[in-house]
């Protein structure tokens, strides 16, 4: 199997949409750093950072499925750059923000921006398999994770502390220049068919309501007709109990608990970043020998490390420690995120691919809301750390829920995608 160099070097769609990527993601970063430390100054609270953090999930949510069906009937590179083209001109609006300081604007500019991300997230997985050549995917999809974790890395700790040197209009127009070349870079994709639309001979001549209802039908007759496709969206939702907390806890623990301001929390999510890269490319070397059983043991394994980890950051009492235990913690759930991925990429139909990966993000986006909003909540009558502690435990318990779902035989293989002219969806039966 190929390294990511290699990858890069020969495969030259793959490497405009991760040069996209690079770009784009740091610039979200750099923004997400600036919302989040603007909030917290301008309102003193830790319930308006979780307030702007379920504003930019529940629009996420909405979108979803809109997002998953049209990716699943149209040109999924239009699409992407469409998405692209929207959140440039959202990401620099932001900088209304500073003129009026209006709380609404913080919570409505970052709804719009998170509505318009599916189209793009969801439609850059599922072309993944359309541009990498076979025995790629997995060097592929691995990259993909880890290049994001990078960003994550590299993009809140810049962002941090340029956001203190520089002010929050920098941040604003980092981010929208990040998107126009990331569409950019997506408009150079190219196709031997001249599109990127779904290998779907039932791609429809009409788009009313009754066939946007049946194709989410389709899509959850599948998952509940493929027990593994279903385990890994609960598992996303499983990490998401704790892992929504985390999204606002990063900011309190470095702006309340350590004192750092948007630097510490720039540190802490870098931490995040850093261990996410190291499990990618952990993930990557793992998944080239795994068994399909040594992938389920390496899942439930991951999501224990993970859960006490992140139990063992709210405890710590300097930045330092609490990062390099954050770090632990991403470093299984790095790992994690692309052994799954690569499970849903190698078995999910192309047709479905859009929609399946949409309802997927859909459902951790659901449990991060639910997490953000109890987490947002409780900092008003609990010590921020007990509610880290508490975050841990719930993220913790997902390997149990995995290894019991194991040992009671409902994790078995699903069937490889089927071949790209079957035209009617029949659910596959799991097999003995």
């Amino acid at each position: 199997m190929p390294g990511f160099w290699s990858l890069l070097r020969s495969n030259r769609n793959y490497r405009y949409t991760w040069l996209g990527q690079v770009v784009s993601e740091v610039g979200d970063h750099f923004n997400s750093i600036a919302v989040l430390s603007l909030t917290l100054h301008l309102t003193g609270s830790g319930l308006a950072v979780g307030g702007v953090m379920i504003a930019r999930t529940l629009p996420a949510i909405l979108a979803g499925p809109v997002a998953g069906v049209a990716l699943d009937r149209f040109d999924r590179r239009k699409i992407m750059i469409a998405s692209d083209i929207v959140r440039s001109v959202v990401a620099l609006a932001f900088i209304l923000i500073l003129l009026y300081q209006q709380r609404w604007l913080l919570y409505l500019l970052s709804g719009l921006l998170v509505f318009a991300s599916p189209f793009f997230t969801s439609g850059r997985s599922a072309v993944l398999p359309r541009i990498a050549r076979e025995g790629e995917l997995h060097t592929a999809n691995a990259l993909t994770q880890t290049t994001g974790w990078l960003t994550l890395a590299i993009g809140t700790l810049l962002g941090g502390v340029s956001t203190m040197k520089f002010g929050y209009e920098w941040a604003f127009v980092a981010n929208a220049l990040s998107f126009v070349f990331s569409a950019w870079a997506i408009s150079k994709l190219r196709d031997p068919e001249g599109h990127f639309r779904p290998e779907r001979k039932l791609v429809v001549q009409h788009h009313g309501v009754r066939e946007f209802r049946r194709d989410l039908k389709e899509t959850f007759s599948y998952m509940r007709a493929t027990p593994m496709v279903f385990a890994v969206g609960m598992a996303y939702v499983g990490w998401a109990s704790g892992g929504g907390a985390a999204q606002i806890l990063f900011t309190l623990f470095g702006e309340l608990v350590f004192k750092r301001g948007s630097e510490g929390i720039g540190i802490i999510w870098s931490a995040a970043g850093v261990g996410l890269v190291i499990g990618g490319v952990l993930s990557h070397r793992l998944g080239k020998h795994l068994s399909f059983r040594g992938y389920k043991n390496a899942i439930t394994i991951g999501y224990f490390i993970h859960g006490l980890a992140y139990i063992f950051y709210a405890l710590m009492p300097t930045i330092w420690l609490s990062s390099l235990c954050i770090g632990i913690s991403r470093i299984a759930m790095g790992s994690n995120n692309v052994l799954n991925r690569t499970l849903l990429l190698t078995h999910v139909p192309d047709r479905l691919r859009g929609r399946v990966f949409s309802t997927v993000d859909m459902m951790l986006n659901v449990m991060m809301m639910i997490s953000m909003a109890a987490a947002s909540v409780a900092t008003d009558v609990l010590p921020i750390r007990t509610i880290g502690v508490i975050a841990g435990c719930f993220s913790a318990s997902t390997s149990l829920f995995w290894a019991w779902a194991d040992l009671a035989g409902k994790l078995v293989e699903p069937p490889r995608e089927p071949a790209p002219e079957e035209e009617d969806f029949e659910p596959a039966a799991a097999p003995n």
